[in-house]
């Protein structure tokens, strides 16, 4: 089971993922995200998975699949928390997510975006 919420932080979407997201989970947060994005007008998204202790194929996937439609909204895509196993697995798997942008923290994360958006 799993928890995912969004945080408006000035022009930028937190998104935090606890626990392991299903497939119609993560279909449902890629469609949740893309509309967000467009009605908030946000500049950009962070996903935090450091709740996360999986991210299978299908996973990845959607997280690249994410940060494809927020591009098109105009806003930036940076995924924050991956375990090192986590990472780990994915390169054995070949899902290197190529153009997908990443950080080891949610500060980290927010510094992408530049100056105008201060962690909490």
């Amino acid at each position: 089971m799993s928890a995912t919420s969004v945080i408006e932080m000035g022009d930028v979407l937190l998104v935090t993922v606890q626990g392991e997201l299903t497939d119609h989970d993560a279909v449902a947060l890629q469609q949740d995200l893309a509309a967000n994005v467009a009605e908030r007008s946000s500049r950009g998204v962070l996903i935090d998975v450091s709740g996360m202790e999986i991210v299978d194929s299908f996973l990845a996937r959607t997280l690249h699949d994410i940060a494809a439609a927020t591009e098109l909204l105009a806003a930036k895509t940076v995924i924050v928390g991956m375990r090192p196993e986590v990472a780990i697995t994915l390169v054995e798997l070949g899902l290197t997510l190529p153009g997908l942008a990443t950080a080891l923290t949610v500060a980290d994360g927010l510094a992408e975006f530049g100056d105008g958006v201060r962690p909490l």
